[in-house]
């Protein structure tokens, strides 16, 4: 049986994870070329991803609550009133 996850399949996830990631690129060049000032600018950039994805969420772009629900153990019975219920019995 195949559980099926929806984790960060969502345009608040990406964005932050996206920002964050360009931030982290950004602070390794920085951090080689021996540039404080910039490397700490690129770790604030990491830090606004999650601030990002946040307030997205707050607005509706997030995952929605029902796709938190547990789905229960579905009895046998049950299967087979819903399968004659789809062919017309």
């Amino acid at each position: 049986m195949a559980a099926h996850h929806d984790h960060g399949h969502t345009p608040a996830a990406w964005t932050g994870v996206i920002i964050s990631f360009i931030g982290f690129c950004a602070g390794g060049v920085f951090m080689v070329a021996a540039q404080p000032a910039p490397f700490w600018g690129s770790m604030a950039v990491i830090l606004l991803g999650p601030l990002v994805g946040g307030i997205m969420k707050m607005m509706g772009l997030g995952r929605k609550e029902e796709a938190h629900a547990v789905s229960r153990p579905v009895r046998v019975e049950e299967k087979h009133d819903e399968a004659a219920a789809h062919a017309g019995a």
